[in-house]
């Protein structure tokens, strides 16, 4: 049957667990299924695919199930039923916006808000001291009937000040205060997508944060490809290796490239 990622974070008892409490199951775009549960799941499969041609010299084909990757996902969660931490039902657990101390805030100026994950009790006493609170003056948020009070006063104290104000209270704190940041912002400010993940000690050279960015256009087949091998391995087309009609690189007669 036809089927997107919202079908198949269904299916995989994902999406049972995410959204509001009392509220309908709610999809977070298709991030989960598509990138998280397909894509990721498929870049490791090719990663270990290569590994064992490595070890074998043989081919590996390479099965990517959105529905069983994005289960994967959702280990944390369903190990978590057992525990205090996600036993209760979508909405009312420790990290799936249940408690008042792991969610978002609307700030004075209507339709920004702030992030708040202070969790352990140090980051909690931050938090309290950014919002002006006395821990005195607060229920025991150890007791999740408590919780719904918690939710109220932080919502009211959020609201007395400006994003920017709390932003300004919390930089450089401990209290797990952050503000939500908005695209439009980020590009405004000239952000670019960094690489997310720096090697060491490895035959390439280090990747410097000014390769990565979200804007441009796309690569075609082989793009870079002769001057990466030339870097990374010392290899020159013609000598170590050479380059089909659609990009692909392929052994020369006599063997010298282990491709």
């Amino acid at each position: 049957m036809a089927g997107h990622d919202i079908n198949y974070i269904a299916v995989a008892g994902v999406l049972s667990m995410l959204g509001r409490s009392a509220e309908r199951p709610y999809a977070p775009g298709n991030l989960l299924g598509d990138f998280a549960g397909g894509g990721a799941t498929c870049f490791l499969g090719i990663l270990l695919a290569l590994i064992a041609r490595m070890q074998t010299g043989r081919g590996q084909v390479v099965e990517a199930n959105m529905v069983d990757g994005s289960a994967y996902l959702a280990a944390m969660p369903r190990l978590g039923r057992q525990t205090p931490m996600w036993n209760a039902r979508r909405g009312q657990n420790l990290l799936d916006g249940g408690s008042p101390f792991y969610d978002t805030y609307e700030t004075k100026d209507k339709g920004r808000y702030f992030a708040v994950g202070a969790l352990e009790p140090q980051f909690y006493a931050a938090l309290l001291k950014g919002l002006g609170f006395n821990p005195d003056e607060l229920p025991s948020r150890d007791d999740k009937d408590n919780w719904p009070a918690l939710r109220g006063a932080f919502a009211k104290r959020f609201k007395e000040k400006t994003r920017a104000e709390w932003e300004a209270v919390f930089d450089g704190t401990d209290a797990c205060a952050t503000p939500v940041v908005e695209q439009d912002e980020l590009e405004a400010s000239g952000f670019e997508q960094r690489p997310i993940v720096h090697l060491g000690e490895t035959p390439g050279l280090p990747i410097s944060a000014d390769d990565g960015g979200w804007t441009g256009g796309g690569l075609i087949p082989g793009t870079g490809s002769e001057e990466t091998l030339k870097t990374w391995l010392g290899w020159a087309k013609g000598r170590d290796y050479d380059v089909r009609r659609d990009g692909a690189l392929v052994q020369l007669p006599d063997g010298r490239a282990k491709l």
